[in-house]
């Protein structure tokens, strides 16, 4: 006879289940379940952990930051494809195990998972340092900060972006309206928030720190200049304001100058996330 699973067992709505021998598929035990010599590591609230779905999002996680990661649940048809993410797990002493297509939705909260969901700890997002900011002009790479950005969708798309043309840093306002990475935001970048270094900075007073070393050029729709006029010279710094209200009238008074994407007038703008994709590639294809 089946025996009844517990209320520990069982997965409170919203949250994944702990992985249990009841739980395990059998094609596909838990692995990695022992915790280091000395006693088990602080458990982490749930409110804490983050969703991560999808293959290359996964992929870019694992091989960036493994420890980050609580447990690794999959599609069946992904162990193969998954099998150095597997590895890496293992390594890390954390449980994974296969799940179907409902758990793995139950899991994630999406249907959008991908196959494959990882539960992970956030990257605390770095503090802006004025002395360090210098130094990051000498690769010569824009700068990309995010002033009021507010859906995480559009987060994911401009981490995405500026992870695809090799940016390697991603500066967010502290401001109340600012999204700040998510589950959502995460599976929309792909991989792109694992691959850049994440800061939190108060504007505008961070950007007059960045202008000896960046011309800071903040973005508006309809008026400004194009983005690829800036002089040769200093890296740019590019501002990107909220999806409604725009660039705060203070942070677009402290930069150097203000862009635009020159468009047909049809209609008044571009999506702050598409915008960000044409202007990082316009500053990067030289």
């Amino acid at each position: 006879m089946a025996r009844r699973r517990t209320d520990r067992e069982r997965a409170a709505p919203g949250r994944p289940a702990r992985p249990s021998a009841a739980g395990r598929s059998r094609r596909e035990p838990a692995r990695g379940a022992a915790r280091p010599p000395g006693g088990e590591a602080p458990p982490v609230h749930a409110s804490r952990l983050l969703r991560i779905c999808g293959l290359n999002a996964v992929r870019v996680l694992l091989a960036s930051d493994p420890q980050r990661v609580e447990r690794l649940f999959f599609a069946p048809e992904l162990a193969g494809a998954l099998a150095t993410e597997r590895a890496a797990v293992a390594a890390a002493r954390r449980p994974y195990r296969e799940a179907d297509s409902g758990e793995l939705a139950r899991i994630a909260g999406t249907e959008h998972h991908g196959g494959v969901v990882v539960i992970a700890r956030p990257r605390p997002l770095m503090p802006f340092e004025p002395a360090e900011a210098a130094r990051w002009a000498a690769d010569g790479l824009p700068l990309l900060i995010l002033d009021g950005v507010g859906n995480p969708h559009n987060v994911g798309a401009i981490a995405r972006s500026a992870a695809y043309f090799g940016l390697t840093r991603l500066v967010f306002a502290e401001r109340p309206d600012q999204a700040l990475p998510s589950d959502a935001s995460y599976r929309v970048a792909e991989g792109g928030l694992d691959a850049l270094a994440l800061y939190r900075a108060k504007l505008p007073a961070a950007l007059a720190a960045l202008k000896p070393a960046y011309r800071v050029v903040g973005t508006v729709p309809g008026r400004g200049e194009a983005v690829a006029r800036q002089p040769a010279g200093k890296p740019v710094a590019l501002v990107l304001g909220n999806e409604e209200t725009g660039l705060d009238r203070k942070t677009l008074a402290a930069c150097d100058a203000v862009a635009t994407i020159p468009g047909s007038g049809r209609v008044q703008s571009l999506n702050v996330s598409a915008a960000a994709a044409v202007l990082i590639y316009a500053l990067t294809r030289g």
